[in-house]
């Protein structure tokens, strides 16, 4: 089966950092647009950071710019997402997901109906 498997999460306390990493298998990322995208209760399933297939653009929601980075390591076939100056209000659960073709605001801002979605991994800010 197709699937992601995400790993990295666990409990930090302010201004920590975290990297949550996404592994594929059954399917290789070099062609795939990839998203990061966290949920936490009572707030509405948010795209935090997208990555292109080719050319390497990338996308970030405000809320995380400047703090968060996204990258790929094709040989590895993982994406990363490398978290600095956590905040609480970060707190969630993070998935990640794959798509063939998007742009990386589309990505990250509308789901598709084929993406592929990992089972999330469970990131804590507090003291």
């Amino acid at each position: 089966q197709l699937q992601f498997v995400e790993s990295g999460g666990g409990l930090v306390q302010p201004g920590g950092s975290l990297r949550l990493s996404c592994a594929a298998s059954g399917f290789t990322l070099d062609y795939y647009y990839i998203g990061w995208f966290r949920l936490a209760p009572g707030k509405e399933h948010e795209g935090i950071s997208c990555i292109s297939s080719s050319d390497g653009s990338t996308y970030y929601a405000d809320s995380v710019k400047g703090r968060f980075t996204i990258s790929r390591d094709n040989a590895k076939n993982t994406v990363y997402l490398q978290m600095n100056s956590l905040k609480p209000e970060d707190t969630a659960v993070y998935y990640c997901a794959a798509r063939k073709i998007a742009t990386v605001q589309a990505m990250c801002l509308h789901r598709g109906p084929n993406d592929y979605w990992g089972q999330g991994t469970q990131v804590t800010v507090a003291s």
